[in-house]
């Protein structure tokens, strides 16, 4: 089933419901980092967070950044999602492998351990919106919705999943449903729904079961007038990283340094953390920025 995300609404509009198939680009980003077993399920959770939340901003190029540091050994989660359905990730220790959990499941909160979870909402223009909530357990879903409580007063249910074989991933993806302001006062609602998420077995379960996204959407809210948004946005692994944004970086570094990298290594590499992607500039390229550098003080 191709990547993907829906939207509906229920409760005549108090409802909002995304759901989120994310299996391809978790395994892309799995291969890209050479995640072990717990740090592809972290990932991949924040990355399915990340196109949910960012589900419901509204300028095109809106883009939310999400940040887990704890002080478990993974160290940290670090993705970009946006409005336009890509998103991009990474982890600080990706070779991180922990024993299963109580519940024998892939320990992502021991993994992250306690700390904090970063949140920036960039809409594209004027001062990104930015706030910090502590992790409720580390284990990503919790931390989110505590986030979405806490931060933005929105009642709302969260399930992530990602399911890593032996030959990869085979299952990732999420839903949020949220409560908004015209059905927030609705206790009895909130508890039904509230129930109703609870008693999911998880969400990768579903996938492997065959359930579609608007299957499992019938199946929570198909009684309380569920409308289903007709359009299916396609979801990918992207990043924005470049050659020219790398030989930006490096003029950063003064003419000296790049002199010494030319003396010494005879050019530059540079990894981009968000995708692995390497890039070589030679001492040609290095040779030229310096150029460009004296052009520019001498201007």
């Amino acid at each position: 089933m191709a990547d993907q995300l829906i939207r509906a609404t229920a409760a005549e509009g108090g409802i909002r419901a995304v759901g989120v198939i994310t299996t391809r680009l978790t395994e892309e980003a799995r291969q890209r980092h050479q995640l072990s077993y717990v740090a592809t399920a972290a990932l991949g959770r924040t990355m399915a967070a990340g196109l949910l939340m960012a589900s419901s901003m509204k300028r095109a190029g809106s883009r939310i950044n999400i940040r887990v540091k704890g002080d478990g050994p993974l160290g940290g989660i670090l993705v970009d999602a946006g409005l336009d359905g890509t998103v991009r990730g990474y982890v600080s220790n990706p070779s991180v492998e922990l024993p299963p959990n109580a519940k024998g499941k892939l320990d992502v909160g021991g993994a992250v351990g306690s700390g904090y979870l970063y949140v920036v909402r960039d809409i594209g223009y004027g001062y990104p919106y930015s706030s910090t909530v502590e992790l409720v357990s580390g284990e990503i879903g919790d931390d989110v919705a505590h986030y979405l409580v806490n931060s933005e007063q929105t009642p709302s249910a969260l399930v992530l999943g990602v399911f890593v074989g032996a030959t990869g991933v085979t299952a990732a993806g999420g839903l949020l449903v949220q409560v908004l302001p015209k059905a927030a006062r609705d206790e009895a609602l909130i508890e039904t729904l509230e129930s109703r998420v609870a008693a999911l077995s998880g969400f990768t379960p579903l996938l492997q079961a065959g359930k579609t996204l608007p299957e499992i959407f019938t199946d929570l809210l198909g009684d309380m007038g569920l409308s289903i948004f007709p359009e299916t946005q396609m979801l990918r692994f992207h990043c924005s990283c470049s050659f020219d944004r790398v030989l930006s970086a490096l003029k950063i570094l003064g003419e000296a340094e790049l002199q010494d990298m030319i003396a010494k290594d005879n050019g530059a590499e540079a990894t981009c953390d968000f995708c692995s992607r390497v890039y070589q500039a030679s001492s040609d390229h290095l040779a030229q920025l310096i150029v460009d550098l004296q052009a520019e003080s001498s201007g």
